[in-house]
């Protein structure tokens, strides 16, 4: 297993073109998850439009394929990436631990 950065894991992310991926990460709650997902799939909102902007935020929208709903994982958080038949390792920043900041985002400390 091979170990990148984020901005790597991020590029080849975008690079995907549809191809359906897993990453596991670290949720909003602390949690681990590990998610089946691909990109280019276009979201079609029903209501209001988002408050932010997901990469002001280090997010990216996906396409969740067990669930059939779109998600957003966090880059900040990202442990590991498999794609393209390549398994990754993602570098982990020197941290004590993640917290969340007045609105629930998280922060890295």
């Amino acid at each position: 297993m091979q170990t990148i950065n984020r901005t790597k894991a991020k590029e080849l992310i975008k690079q995907s073109k549809g191809l359906i991926f897993s990453t596991t990460f670290i949720k909003k709650d602390n949690t681990i998850r590990t998610l089946t997902s691909r990109t280019g799939k276009k979201y079609t909102p029903t209501g209001k439009k988002a408050p932010y902007k997901p990469s002001d935020y280090n997010l990216i929208p996906l396409y969740d394929m067990r669930k059939k709903a779109f998600r957003m994982i966090n880059l900040n958080t990202l442990l590991t990436l498999s794609i393209n038949k390549e398994k990754y390792l993602i570098e982990q920043e020197e941290v004590s631990h993640f917290e969340f900041d007045k609105d629930g985002n998280n922060i890295i400390i």
